[in-house]
């Protein structure tokens, strides 16, 4: 059985190290570095730094990254970084104090590679390489670092020149939710349609949604209901990232690979001859993929929404009755 992914890349800057090609003290790819260099998830990025640290070939630096380890060097000292210029300051080096940029840069560093559960005061500390309670002068607690992190990633995501449509305007608007998504999986988690955060820097989103569906005949009260159901459907299917990220760093296995060792178990409990379309289904291969399915999603959504402005403004869904208002009509 071929090796898993995480393994073959692992192998790979291995052999970098080994030759001298990756110096002691110097960086190595970070996470998200894998996932670009090589195409793979965040997950199968964060175990290949994990397997190359059991293998004592390299060790985390605090405000720099990971970086080689040095065997000459006396046991518990650690590495000193090798620098080549201002690349290679990772977001919690020193660079004039301990700003709130770089507390919510390292946070979000944490989250993309350990998931949200991993996130505390105290391992952004660590990150930065400070004490826990200074932190604690620029955030108030985690609740409200991750409120933080939350914007500045809709900060970093700038919106293209609208296109001309209210279709296509939306296409970019979903998979430019997707996209964030995706780049950050704990962001879907984090994010309450119920009770939604104050977030100033996604307003710019959700008035390019307003925008692109005004002067549809809808009223403003259905352009934002549209608008809801839009953002709640990207983050429905984003929510399983977070998840899958961490089921691939259990196991190792993609859940390409997992549905492959599923495929005699499934087997064996179809009974013979029962559920033909099924099994037709699983001979044929079915190729699983998150972003197909978002994409397929999306398009089928807009559909919809095409056919209500296509209606006219009559033809618009009546609003349900508030729950407490039914309850008392009832009575």
């Amino acid at each position: 059985m071929d090796a898993p992914p995480y393994a073959r890349i692992a192998a790979e800057l291995r052999g970098q190290i080994e030759r001298g090609e990756l110096r002691p003290g110097q960086r190595v790819p970070s996470t998200r570095e894998i996932t670009g260099r090589w195409g793979v998830a965040m997950a199968t990025a964060t175990k290949v730094l994990a397997a190359l640290r059991q293998d004592g070939l390299v060790q985390p630096v605090p405000g720099v990254g990971t970086v080689v380890s040095d065997p000459a060097a006396a046991p518990g000292r650690p590495v000193v970084p090798a620098r080549s210029g201002p690349a290679a300051r990772g977001p919690g080096a020193a660079s004039g104090g301990l700003a709130p940029d770089r507390i919510v840069a390292a946070a979000i560093q944490v989250a993309d590679t350990e998931g949200l559960a991993a996130l505390s005061m105290r391992r952004v500390a660590t990150e930065l390489g400070a004490a826990p309670m200074s932190l604690y002068r620029h955030v108030t607690d985690k609740d409200d670092l991750v409120l933080q992190m939350m914007d500045a990633v809709f900060a970093a995501s700038v919106l293209p020149d609208p296109p001309d449509g209210w279709r296509p305007r939306l296409e970019v608007a979903g998979r430019t939710f997707w996209a964030m998504f995706r780049a950050h999986p704990w962001l879907a988690s984090a994010m309450s349609l119920t009770r939604p955060q104050v977030l100033p820097s996604a307003l710019p989103y959700t008035e390019w949604v307003l925008t692109a569906l005004d002067g549809l005949g809808l009223d403003l009260s259905t352009m934002f209901t549209a608008y809801l159901m839009m953002i709640n459907y990207v983050r429905g299917t984003a929510v399983n990232l977070e998840a899958e990220a961490e089921a691939e760093a259990a196991s190792g296995l993609s859940s390409e690979e997992y549905l492959e060792t599923q495929e005699p178990r499934l087997e064996s409990v179809l009974p013979p001859g029962a559920f033909p379309m099924f099994r037709q289904l699983i001979s044929n291969e079915y190729d699983f993929s998150l972003d197909h399915i978002f994409e397929f999603g999306l398009q089928r959504l807009l559909d919809g929404l095409a056919t209500l402005i296509s209606a006219g403004p009559g033809a618009q869904p009546p609003r349900p009755p508030i729950a407490g208002v039914a309850r008392k009509a009832e009575t």
